[in-house]
């Protein structure tokens, strides 16, 4: 029997660490080092709670892949920190955060946690190409809500959607997007990309809200069959609607490959099995010591042991 594999969104999980634990939380010389302790916290909640048997650490080579940029130049525009050429932009991210994200990765790897990121591709990306190749249950512990898109009863993906650290999660299926947002998991990238974003710096439809994109789904099934409706007489649209969507079309006729996420990521090859010993103890000795990691570490550890 395939055992159940969890895929971390990274950044959203650290993110929200170091938003919720106090940057009083530090090294022994004085560095910040709330998000790191936060994320092993989660981590350490997250197998308590949930047993994975399999776990991978999703990561965000490229936080705005010019890719999508070039489809739709506002996507995320709005967080660039610094714009680099030929290179990807520096988002803006709080200062004592920055400096913790290579501690945790080191922390990571020394734990022997698959750690993912492909150059060219979100996070979200490569939890959607794992997600694709998935040959048994799939959970997606994100803050993120894009990745509704992804949830499937028959192939048992749920996301896991933080309320409360991770202690207190929203368990997303096909029965509670019906009832949230009268879609399923393939409709939730359709009803997103028609109402839009501005926290992704996505337009959505002019006059299109969420109740709305619904309707509109419902009465033509998805995003295809409404752009078709556009061109038909018949069908059930409003004079305001026609109108909205056809000016919208160069919009519409992108927005998809920018919004659903992507399902062929080259991924490396990887040990996805939740590690039971770390796989350099030395090392993770001395970054505890160098960090203060402490309980935390102390607590995931005796988590994977079990």
């Amino acid at each position: 029997m395939t055992g159940r594999l969890m895929l971390l969104d990274t950044a959203s999980l650290y993110f929200r660490a170091y938003f919720g634990v106090p940057d009083s939380v530090r090294a022994p010389d004085g560095t910040p080092v709330n998000a790191v302790r936060g994320l092993l916290d989660f981590i350490d909640r997250l197998v308590k709670d949930h047993r994975p048997d399999k776990l991978v650490a999703c990561m965000d080579a490229d936080w705005r892949p010019q890719w999508r940029v070039d489809l739709i130049p506002s996507y995320k525009a709005h967080r660039v920190a610094e714009e680099h050429e030929g290179a990807p932009d520096a988002e803006e991210v709080p200062d004592t955060l920055s400096p913790q994200v290579p501690v945790i990765e080191e922390v990571l790897d020394a734990l022997g946690i698959a750690r993912v990121g492909v150059a060219g591709y979100e996070a979200d990306d490569v939890i959607g190409t794992f997600t694709a190749r998935a040959d048994g249950p799939v959970d997606i512990v994100t803050g993120d809500r894009d990745l509704y898109q992804l949830v499937d009863d028959a192939r048992d993906i749920r996301v896991l959607y933080p309320l409360k650290g991770v202690g207190t999660l929203q368990l997303t299926d096909e029965a509670w997007l019906r009832e949230k947002y009268a879609v399923d998991g393939r409709g939730y990238a359709d009803l997103a990309l028609l109402r839009g974003d501005p926290s992704d710096g996505l337009p959505g439809v002019p006059g299109v809200g969420e109740k709305t994109a619904a309707k509109l789904l419902a009465e033509f099934g998805d995003l295809a069959g409404i752009v078709a409706a556009v061109d038909d007489p018949k069908a059930k649209l409003t004079p305001t609607q026609r109108k909205r969507l056809t000016e919208a079309a160069p919009y519409l006729a992108v927005a998809p490959k920018v919004v659903r996420v992507a399902d062929d990521v080259p991924l490396p090859a990887v040990d996805t099995a939740l590690p039971h010993t770390p796989r350099d103890p030395s090392a993770l000795d001395a970054l505890a010591a160098r960090w203060g990691l402490g309980s935390s570490l102390q607590r995931l550890l005796t988590t994977l042991e079990a």
